[in-house]
């Protein structure tokens, strides 16, 4: 089952994680069963009626016009039917969807409370496949193989009740050689359902890197190593393509299990009933009305054999489901103070220190302020806690030890949605979603008239560029749009920090990667942002930091420096050693 709360699995397997949520399907899943029974009591009735109208036909001489109101009652059963199956498919179906909705907006919902600490340590890939494949691949089971797990029972047991009082013997042979049908495929069920587990997670790892392989082709291109990845492409494919084909070999010997006995047992209770009639031991029209419900009576069990690999893919697609909404959120104790309208922020960091459950890195006893206006940058190698700091402050991790206070009160205690509203974040690879320039610039103030977004825009250095799109501040971008440089996709980044006019402005390296006319216009767009404004600036590259009013070196997690960058450069250590490198460089 799944919190309802919070949308966190209670530690469950996949199959009982699935059962309990076919809650979400509604009531939808019981009119499917119920409609799915009035068609196995239609097939009685129908049977009753054929048998009765040949019985009458070739045993009784009753003309055309005496079996004319049967038949027309045959034909109202035939199209009675229809209408049952038909309905009682679309009804399952949209259970179904009801479900993938439900799980997929209880999948997003997590993530976000996971946040970016765990997003940016998931793979991508295999998190893509689990929300878009891995929901898809339920939709079977909820709207084929739960349905058929009841009518399984229900319809069967209908038409023994029926063939029990004209032939015992038959309903004797249906009782004995039913059970052997869901015996065999259980069996063999068995071993593919971990094949079919263990090909769902090779599925996920071959996705994860196919989009890694994407998104480093540029450097494969230029290392001249695009060869080799294409054999190990190769390789994986064909570790997937032999557990697709380990799968499929074990679900076609299922079905042939499942046909073999149906058909086996069919042929019994038609051998019975020749002979008894042979021998006058049984009325035609009662042995004609068990014969036509034998096949009727073994399908629903052949039909569950069909749909078992509908929950065999499901428990594959669901362990990937169940591990993420088992994970626990960051949880934040009740708001005890209300935040107020700050125009001007004053950041503490107290003995502050966070280390990640996956490795050592982290931060360890950090303790600096930020005053309102000022302008701190954080500089030091990869892995010497730059994001962890920022993810600290965006709130988006919890610190272990310590405490950070925004204008003396503690972070912890503040609404993270209220706090939020009061920052303005420039990643240093910011995304534009699909939508027009405009859309993308007020992504965090969505009412922002147009007026005020082309002035953010204006001041960003953004304006002159967008105007010579096609259609202007209405063109579209983003997946599927017109393609922009990262120059112009950065500063459509700083419109919106300008258009959110947030009093503490966090830069994680803006203009990294960038050629030098994009760097200056960048540069000179976070100069002007700088005014009447606390920055924080993840600094990558030494000469972006030069302006900064305070600079903080961390190494390992900890702070190893503080000045102005004159005065650091004057002293012998990282920050020095840092600046020669990068001299060197360039």
């Amino acid at each position: 089952m799944t919190d309802p709360s919070t949308g966190e699995a209670q530690g469950l397997p996949a199959t009982s994680w699935l059962k309990g949520n076919a809650a979400l399907a509604g009531r939808y899943l019981h009119l499917s069963v119920v409609l799915g029974l009035l068609g196995g009591l239609l097939i009685i009735a129908q049977a009753w009626w054929v048998a009765r109208i040949v019985n009458g036909v070739v045993f009784e001489a009753a003309t055309l016009s005496q079996v004319s109101p049967w038949m027309i009652v045959l034909l109202l059963l035939f199209l009675l039917r229809a209408a049952a199956v038909w309905l009682s498919e679309q009804v399952a179906f949209k259970a179904a969807a009801g479900v993938k909705i439900a799980l997929r907006d209880q999948l997003y919902a997590h993530l976000q409370r996971l946040g970016p600490a765990y997003i940016g340590n998931a793979h991508s890939g295999e998190l893509s496949t689990t929300l878009s494949d891995g929901v898809e691949a339920l939709e079977a089971y909820y709207a084929r193989y739960l349905p058929a797990l009841s009518l399984m029972a229900l319809v069967p047991l209908a038409i023994l009740a029926s063939v029990f009082p004209f032939d015992r013997i038959s309903a004797l042979v249906m009782l004995l050689t039913a059970p052997l049908i869901p015996f065999f495929m259980i069996l063999i069920g068995k071993g593919a359902e971990k094949r079919n587990q263990r090909q769902w997670r090779q599925l996920a790892r071959m996705s994860a890197h196919f989009l890694d392989v994407i998104q480093g082709l540029t450097t494969l291109k230029l290392f001249n190593a695009s060869r080799r990845e294409i054999a190990m492409i190769a390789q994986v494919s064909e570790a997937y393509r032999h557990s697709t084909m380990s799968v499929l070999r074990l679900a076609f010997l299922s079905a042939f299990t499942l046909e073999f006995f149906s058909t086996v047992s069919i042929a019994v209770v038609a051998v019975l009933i020749g002979f008894r009639l042979y021998w006058g031991e049984m009325a035609f029209m009662n042995g004609f009305f068990v014969l036509l419900l034998a096949p009727e009576f073994y399908l629903p069990l052949r039909n569950m054999g069909s749909h078992y690999h509908a929950r065999m893919e499901a428990i594959g697609a669901a362990e990937r489901m169940v591990e993420i909404l088992a994970k626990p959120a960051p949880t934040s104790p009740p708001v005890k103070k209300a935040l107020p309208d700050l125009c001007h922020i004053h950041v503490r960091f107290l003995d502050v220190s966070y280390r990640y459950a996956s490795r050592q890195t982290g931060v360890h006893h950090l303790d600096f302020e930020i005053q309102p206006g000022e302008r701190l940058a954080l500089v030091g190698p990869s892995g010497a806690g730059k994001s962890t700091t920022a993810r600290l402050l965006l709130g988006f991790l919890q610190a272990g030890d310590g405490r950070i206070l925004i204008n003396d009160m503690p972070l912890d205690t503040l609404d993270p949605d209220a706090w939020r509203q009061h920052l303005a974040w420039v990643p240093q690879r910011p995304h534009l979603f699909y939508g027009t320039v405009l859309d993308n610039i007020r992504l965090g103030m969505p009412d922002a008239d147009e007026s005020a977004v082309i002035e953010a825009a204006r001041t960003a250095r953004a304006h002159t560029f967008v105007k010579q799109l096609p259609e202007g501040y209405h063109t579209r971008v983003g997946e599927g749009g017109r393609p922009l440089s990262g120059g112009q996709i950065q500063r459509l980044a700083l419109a919106r920090a300008f258009l959110r006019d947030a009093p503490l402005v966090i830069l994680d390296e803006a203009t990294a990667n960038l050629d030098l006319e994009s760097e200056r216009q960048i540069q000179a767009a976070i100069d002007t942002l700088a005014q009447g404004r606390t920055l924080l600036v993840i600094a990558h590259r030494l000469n972006t930091v030069r302006k900064a009013d305070r600079i903080l070196v961390l190494q390992n997690g900890c702070i190893v420096q503080s000045g102005r960058h004159a005065q650091l450069l004057a002293e012998e250590g990282l920050y020095r050693r840092m600046a020669q490198a990068w001299s060197g460089r360039t």
